[in-house]
């Protein structure tokens, strides 16, 4: 994850840092930059042992999210197609300026095979021109490769007017890289992160 997510960051939530779970007495600063006093850090120097470590949450205290939105570990491993071609595996979600993206490792490039030098992963924007379908519970994502401006020779994304498949929301959570193994558990983000 590239920035903390305040809704998880909230008085009272007990996070897993370096290895210990503590709980969160305080929380100050702003959305773009919380600042979090834990249970047993006492002083300056505890806590600068602690600058840049990961936070994590476990699934239970993670809060809801609504209809159309996933957490970042979920979409991790869809296969990701268009039509009938597959297109490669989504290795993580990433945060870009604008919007949140799926880093897709490519299977192929157009009809040939990614060999020993795989190819530069395929960012995908989570917008609804980008992505026509979510079926994560299939672990299915389906794109639009002429959108991306990846459509082969003779290749065409939709015409004007042809019905799409839509996405009523694409606001999702993400995490760097996911749970540990064996966790079920959210990055928030990095004590002392920039």
């Amino acid at each position: 994850m590239t920035s903390p997510r305040p809704r998880l960051l909230i008085l009272g939530t007990s996070v897993t840092v370096a290895g210990r779970r503590a709980a969160i007495v305080r929380r100050a600063g702003t959305e773009q930059r919380p600042i979090v006093r834990l249970q047993g850090v006492e002083d300056r120097a505890a806590a600068d042992a602690l600058r840049g470590t990961a936070l994590t949450v476990e699934e239970p205290q993670a809060p809801a999210l609504a209809e159309g939105e996933w957490w970042a570990h979920e979409l991790e491993g869809c296969a990701v197609v268009d039509g009938e071609r597959r297109v490669g595996t989504v290795n993580r979600m990433i945060e870009l300026p604008s919007c949140e993206a799926l880093e897709v490792r490519r299977e192929t490039i157009g009809s040939q095979s990614t060999g020993s030098h795989p190819p530069a992963p395929l960012l995908v924007p989570m917008v609804k021109d980008a992505i026509r379908r979510m079926a994560v519970e299939e672990r299915l994502i389906e794109i639009d490769l002429a959108f991306l401006g990846e459509a082969g020779p003779g290749e065409r994304g939709p015409e004007a007017g042809e019905h799409r498949s839509e996405i009523t929301e694409v606001g999702l959570e993400t995490g760097d890289d996911g749970p540990q193994a064996g966790e079920d558990s959210f990055e928030t983000g990095e004590v002392g992160g920039q």
